[in-house]
């Protein structure tokens, strides 16, 4: 308790970074939840394929050596941008494969739910284990082209350049998705498919090409995430994803699954009380403090904080 009274807001601060992290990945969890009302399982390996993505692109692509000099200027902002789009759109393609492979079959033959979930499961161990496969089950660290400065310090909080990075552009890529999904022709299709599949198909709208767009999009920020994480802890393995999406789906199951505003508050929420309950019981208790959460939340609110009822959960 000490160390969570003395070290306050450098702990609120790196929560912070944590939870925005968790709340680009759990969009990708609520925007399929929302059109399909269907837990996308294989998200938390999309993530990880986001981080190895990150890795090719400074290690193997702009041949940055894993013990190279610290990148400025231009270069450094090409090489994080590249990263960032790379991240985002391996992540974002292999999102639509999975739904083009795992689930469109499964959806036009009107299967029950169980069985997009098994596959869900199905699409999450094949590609972990093929990524173990090609790096022989190792971590595989990532060449650190940001130096790690701190910037100032402020109420005690030493602020990283790096986590001031996913602070700022982490909530705007959420705004940017929220306005969407809600000023666009095609934001208004997601919500529409969202709302009633049938009267959309009614109303004209391509069901199929909906999906994928949705799919799309949730990979598109799973992937932002995955590069976000890459920048903090330049570190990633085959099963990196299992934990961090375990919280993830925590965090959005916390603010209402399909709800994207819930996505925020829940997954800054998690990010907080688990950086929290480290500092107070020991940082072994991270994992656990995310089941604890999610077994609450189920128990008392299974809802989550924006969440309506199930049936009537919109995007």
């Amino acid at each position: 308790m000490h160390t969570l009274i003395s070290q306050f807001w450098q702990l609120t601060f790196s929560g912070a970074v944590q939870g925005f992290i968790y709340v680009l990945i759990s969009l990708g969890y609520t925007m399929v939840y929302g059109v399909l009302r269907m837990i996308n399982f294989a998200n938390s390996e999309i993530f990880m394929v986001g981080t190895f993505a990150t890795v090719v692109i400074t290690r193997d692509l702009l041949g940055h050596p894993a013990n190279g000099p610290d990148l400025h200027g231009a270069t450094l902002i090409f090489t994080m941008l590249l990263c960032l789009l790379g991240s985002m759109l391996v992540s974002g393609l292999v999102a639509m494969l999975v739904e083009l492979l795992a689930y469109r079959r499964l959806r036009s033959l009107g299967t029950n739910r169980l069985a997009p979930l098994i596959s869900a499961i199905g699409m999450s161990i094949i590609l972990s284990e093929s990524v173990s496969l090609l790096t022989e089950g190792r971590a595989v660290p990532d060449p650190e082209v940001l130096h790690k400065s701190s910037l100032a310090t402020i109420l005690g909080a030493n602020i990283r350049i790096d986590q001031l990075l996913v602070v700022i552009v982490a909530p705007i890529m959420f705004f940017s998705l929220q306005r969407f999904v809600n000023h666009t022709r095609l934001g208004k299709g997601i919500r529409a498919v969202s709302m009633n599949e049938e009267t959309a198909k009614l109303m004209g709208i391509n069901i199929n090409r909906v999906i994928s767009i949705t799919f799309l999009i949730g990979g598109l920020m799973t992937g932002a995430s995955a590069f976000f994480f890459e920048t903090v802890y330049e570190a990633t393995k085959f099963n990196i994803g299992f934990n961090i999406g375990i919280a993830a789906f925590t965090a959005a199951v916390l603010g209402g699954i399909g709800n994207i505003r819930g996505a925020f508050v829940g997954g800054l929420a998690l990010g907080l009380l688990e950086t929290y309950a480290s500092a107070v019981l020991g940082s072994q208790w991270k994992a656990i403090t995310v089941f604890i959460v999610l077994i609450v939340v189920l128990l008392f609110r299974p809802n989550g904080l924006f969440g309506e009822a199930v049936q009537q959960t919109r995007v």
